[in-house]
């Protein structure tokens, strides 16, 4: 097989998941974030194995996500869509069941017009200056939209990852400023909000990343792992160069292993030079620049030649793999291609 392997640990994604729900209070209900298809790994596995680890609610970014998370899970738990009620939408929203969390004055009344008694949430811009109403526009509206009992009022923190940020404080005032004394579930924090402590908990949380193995959750449990096989593996004397640019020139005679895999596979062009693959124990730096179907490896160290090499695993995780590449975990994640092998592991735990 001339394909890459990324396999999937549910257990591992579940294990997460009761991590996270455990760091909250027993009144406080724990959803899972499942956008952009469920953060690479398939919306539809993550999904499925989120509701048996004990979710009810789900996030997704469009109307069109929460369409394929809804023929995985059935009718029942609630998929709630970030980008709200947008033009198009409201067959797919009504048909479906699905929950937009409204996030202007023309959502909302977009709603009410078209699918009125259905559930909605709303979105409130609480300082991240992205998605949701501002103050003013929801003193103006919110006794409107309260009357029609809204399943969840949210805002969404811009800086959790930095526990020490005024930013998160800032937007804990301002989020409780509009809605102190309101009677519908209220919802601030993500993954890491959720680590900021009881104070971000709210009705209801979001874990996102942190159910993927990503940071800031330090202890999640690894979810993917890649292996990637070996094409040709060729022999270099000194001065010899590798790869588009000739940017790697061996400094001594060189063993060099061409792999399966480049940045139409997510292992992005920034990664050149900078990541390290895995045998087994050892690392194994790659060398010259990644192309778009092939990289380039340095295995003149190992004692045999692999028949594939791991970029993550035990020895790599996917905040690693980002800080070499000079970007985040949720980047490598989503960007992984469509030509993977995926694979499931479960039933280990």
């Amino acid at each position: 097989m001339s394909t890459a392997t990324l396999t999937i640990d549910l257990d591992a994604l579940g294990q997460n998941w009761r991590a996270l729900d455990a760091k909250s209070a027993a009144g406080v209900e724990t959803a899972a974030v499942v956008k952009a298809d469920g953060y690479g790994l398939g919306a539809a596995r993550v999904a499925r194995q989120l509701a048996a680890a004990g979710a009810r609610r789900f996030f997704v970014a469009v109307a069109e996500e929460g369409a394929a998370v809804r023929q995985a899970l059935g009718p029942g738990p609630e998929i709630n869509v970030f980008s709200g009620h947008m033009a198009g939408d409201t067959e797919m929203i009504g048909d479906l069941e699905l929950t937009p969390m409204v996030n202007s004055l023309e959502q909302l009344t977009r709603h009410m017009e078209a699918l009125s008694g259905a559930p909605f949430g709303i979105q409130l811009d609480s300082g991240m200056n992205r998605l949701g109403m501002e103050p003013a526009e929801w003193a103006a509206v919110r006794d409107i939209a309260l009357a029609q009992n809204p399943t969840l009022v949210m805002s969404h923190l811009a800086c959790a990852d930095e526990p020490d940020h005024a930013a998160n404080a800032a937007q804990l005032a301002a989020f409780r400023e509009m809605t102190d004394g309101i009677e519908a579930p209220r919802s601030l924090s993500a993954t890491g909000g959720i680590l900021l402590g009881p104070d971000y908990h709210f009705d209801v949380t979001r874990p996102g990343i942190g159910l993927y193995g990503g940071a800031p959750f330090d202890d999640a449990a690894p979810v993917a792992q890649i292996s990637i096989p070996v094409v040709q593996v060729r022999n270099l004397a000194a001065g010899e160069t590798v790869g588009y640019g000739c940017t790697w020139v061996a400094e001594k005679p060189s063993r060099i292993a061409t792999l399966s895999a480049g940045y139409a596979d997510g292992l992005i062009r920034a990664m050149s030079g900078r990541a390290t693959f895995w045998h087994g124990d050892t690392p194994c730096p790659i060398a010259g620049r990644v192309s778009m179907d092939l990289l380039t490896v340095d295995i003149t160290h190992l004692d045999e030649i692999p028949k594939t090499l791991d970029i993550l695993g035990p020895h790599q995780t996917v905040d690693d793999l980002a800080d070499a590449a000079g970007t985040i975990g949720y980047e490598i994640l989503t960007s992984l291609g469509p030509r993977y092998s995926r694979r499931t592991k479960e039933g280990h735990l």
